[in-house]
């Protein structure tokens, strides 16, 4: 309760804020029962705001999406990201988050070189002998110029807002709130750990808000493809390049939502969708490093051919573990293996408990609709979509990393087939797969995994003994214990607390009219209206408690 308190005091200007916004939407019941502190019941009285038009008629979805778009920056990113949540949220919901813009107006032209004065310590004079006021991108956390550095290279200068991390830091504050309120009050929530996802996001945004961490994944993709001759990647000129700002070089080109243009060019957009796809999967199951959002934004084509890849403030990292979890699952899927298949789903499952046999059954069913698919005419999008719908029947939650895994492989293979009607992502996965299965038994490998698993055998072998000879001296000094961890509890906690709470009162209340009823029979004392004045004085506080029950008690069964 107490933090509540401290969440509403400190950021009640944002929270009437996001509460007007919702019920502009049509949303203020959502938000009520998310208990936005007070501002739900004051925000119509304060800002005089009306709804939407016709509310009940647009879908939920559309209405959510709208209201993301009028909160701001923190809360488009928190949009896009859960687009990539294509395990928790159904293809409408998925369809409305993609459409989220990120284009804001721009950082007015006057403040720009207090700007860059403030960012690189000099005047933007000294610095360009150009800079183009005029911004060629205009996103929520960050703009980008044009600009010509005193030594004639072209650059592209990416400036952070002023006062937008402040904002985000506020919004993530309220986000953490809410989403401890979807946990602990609404039971259908808790299976999509709302705090989790929002613990994601948070550590998400504070790296995309340092520019320079953009920058670093920048250099770990040009290290990665410095070899090939087909994927460019801006160079970042540090000496230029902190938290606020990010200088890199200018990429020229065609941009992926410009089509049209590549016949112009020269360019052969199948040879173009073969690059991207090639450079994406080897991101992906090679380097264990990708581009969490290859949309045609975010990509340029050059000639040579070359496909340029640009803005990496969100990207994803697989362990090699799960890199070998992907390739096990896909060949499992073209061997027809289920038991392989419904292994590498289960272990994705965490400690969730789930029906087995009810999940061998449906991998069973899905596992037989592909059996005389030739991967040929195998869709990665129409596969990945039908296991999503799988994970959200048994209400799995995927680790985050496979989420945003999933989403770019989706992605991908779309602007492949914006490029080529007959691109088929699969016919550049299985090389992938089949080699990385084969390095796997390579003897090399082999020897490499040998090693690994005979020195962790052998620690674990030198140390039981001494761990055997702790437990026995904490059993022997009663130091032994077992902790159980009974999910849920903390819930039944609070519930047990507010009705004791509840039964406390009505005792209380119950000997105030008591002790009042005495009262009035005794001639002494104060008196008021020619009663005493302590007996009206119990019964006007025993009517205050007897309301705060019923209005408690009231809104109890409203939650439920």
């Amino acid at each position: 309760m107490l933090k509540e308190t401290l969440v509403a005091m400190r950021d009640l200007p944002r929270l009437k804020e996001i509460s007007g916004v919702l019920i502009r939407h049509g949303l203020g019941e959502f938000a009520e029962r998310l208990r936005l502190p007070r501002a739900v019941e004051m925000a119509g009285e304060w800002l005089h705001l009306k709804k939407s038009d016709n509310p009940e008629t647009t879908p939920t979805p559309v209405r959510v999406r709208q209201a993301l778009e009028e909160l701001g920056p923190t809360f488009i990113k928190l949009g896009q990201i859960l687009s990539t949540r294509v395990d928790v949220f159904a293809p409408h919901w998925i369809a409305e988050f993609e459409k989220l813009q990120n284009e804001v107006p721009p950082i007015d032209a006057g403040q720009l070189p207090q700007l860059l004065q403030t960012a690189l310590g000099a005047s933007p004079d000294a610095l360009f002998s150009s800079f183009d006021p005029c911004p060629i991108g205009s996103a929520s956390i960050a703009q980008v110029h044009r600009a010509v550095l005193r030594d004639g290279r072209t650059v592209a200068v990416k400036l952070r807002r002023p006062g937008i991390v402040e904002k985000v830091q506020a919004d993530l504050r309220i986000l953490a709130h809410l989403a401890s309120v979807l946990e602990s009050e609404f039971a259908d929530a808790r299976r999509f750990q709302p705090q989790e996802i929002v613990r994601q996001f948070a550590r998400s945004m504070t790296r995309e808000l340092d520019l320079a961490v953009e920058a670093r994944n920048m250099e770990r993709f040009a290290r990665d493809f410095a070899e090939d001759p087909h994927v460019t990647v801006p160079g970042v000129h540090w000496q230029y390049t902190n938290p606020m700002v990010n200088v890199q070089d200018f990429i020229e080109g065609i941009p992926g939502s410009r089509l049209d243009l590549l016949d112009a060019a020269g360019l052969v957009p199948a040879q173009m969708a073969h690059h991207g796809a090639n450079a994406v999967l080897k991101m992906i199951l090679v380097n264990g490093f990708f581009h969490a959002d290859p949309h045609p934004g975010n990509v340029i084509f050059q000639p040579g051919p070359r496909i340029a890849f640009v803005d990496f403030g969100m990207v994803g990292r697989l362990s090699h573990a799960r890199r070998d979890e992907i390739v096990d699952l896909l060949l499992a899927l073209a061997q027809h293996d289920e038991r392989a298949m419904m292994d590498v789903l289960i272990e994705w499952t965490g400690s969730k408990p789930i029906d087995e046999a009810q999940f061998a059954s449906d991998i069973g069913e899905l596992v037989f609709a592909y059996e005389h698919v030739p991967l040929k005419n195998l869709r990665i999008s129409q596969l990945i979509g039908e296991i999503m719908d799988l994970i959200r029947n048994h209400s799995i939650l995927l680790p985050a990393d496979l989420a945003m895994l999933f989403k770019a492989l989706i992605t991908l293979e779309g602007l492949g087939r914006q490029l080529d009607p007959d691109f088929l992502l699969i016919d550049h996965l299985t090389p992938f797969v089949r080699r990385l299965a084969r390095a796997r038994y390579h003897p090399a490998s082999l020897l490499k995994r040998g090693r690994h698993t005979l020195g962790e055998t052998l620690g674990m072998l030198s140390s039981l003994p001494r761990g055997m000879a702790r437990l026995g001296k904490d059993m022997r000094q009663g130091k032994f214990s077992v902790n159980l961890d009974l999910k849920r509890l903390d819930s039944f906690a609070r519930q047990l607390d507010r009705s004791a709470n509840r039964l406390t009162m009505g005792i209380v209340t119950g000997a105030l009219i008591i002790g009042s009823s005495i009262v009035m029979t005794v001639n002494a004392g104060p008196r008021l209206f020619g009663f005493p004045f302590l007996g009206l004085f119990g019964f006007l506080i025993a009517l205050i408690n007897s309301l705060w029950l019923i209005v408690s008690i009231w809104r109890s069964g409203k939650q439920l």
